[in-house]
């Protein structure tokens, strides 16, 4: 398996570069600038990939977010929700059509690199929010992806099923740098410890009982 994993800089991410590196023959990572108001989580998606040894990537495409206008995520007048990801407010969290627009993206460096996979870290945690968390959507991509080209090409998503706890404890049996991961939506100096992704960061080390190595503003 020769794997491009769609990587953020996240803990999700994080964890599932880690897997790739175990499992792959090769493993490169991407990350896309979208236009996203946490784009600090490039600069720490540099630091991972450093700290990890994977060679890797980041697409410029800020204008992207001038386009998907109407969330939090990438237009600074929505105001970012605070609270859990449970919360009927942060469905404002969604950017229209992102992870199809990134998988398409990343599914054409695959094939220009001749690899076989695209790693997608999709969680059981993000569905209700997300409908492109959904495993449907995933499995529609991975038939998709496999359409768009001769060469076979797959969407590998290993944790659809799995909870953010149950990734905390995988990444910390990979020994993946988790402390080294950006999640916060606000992106300032530290995580504010409100967003709804802060939340859910703080309440999966929680359950995991893994120290949660992340220092917040909250």
């Amino acid at each position: 398996m020769r794997a491009l994993v769609l990587f953020s800089g996240g803990l999700d991410s994080t964890v599932l570069a880690a897997k790739m590196k175990n499992e792959a023959d090769e493993t490169r990572l991407l990350s896309i600038d979208y236009g996203q108001r946490h784009a600090k989580e490039l600069d720490h998606s540099k630091i991972v990939a450093q700290q990890m040894d994977l060679p890797h990537q980041i697409l410029y495409l800020p204008q992207l977010g001038d386009i998907l206008g109407g969330s939090s995520l990438t237009d600074n007048n929505v105001a970012l929700p605070e609270g859990h990801y449970a919360e009927e407010s942060m469905k404002s969290t969604v950017v229209p059509n992102r992870n199809m627009i990134l998988l398409a993206l990343a599914g054409g460096h695959a094939l220009s690199l001749s690899y076989d996979t695209i790693a997608y870290a999709a969680h059981a945690g993000d569905h209700t929010i997300y409908p492109d968390c959904r495993p449907e959507f995933a499995n529609a991509m991975d038939t998709v992806l496999g359409l768009a080209d001769w060469e076979n090409l797959s969407l590998y998503r290993p944790f659809v099923s799995l909870s953010k706890a149950d990734l905390v404890t995988l990444g910390h049996d990979l020994k993946a740098p988790l402390d080294l991961t950006w999640s916060c939506y606000a992106g300032r100096e530290l995580h504010c410890g409100k967003c709804g992704t802060c939340v859910e960061r703080k309440e999966a080390f929680a359950l995991a009982k893994i120290p949660d190595p992340t220092k917040y503003e909250d």
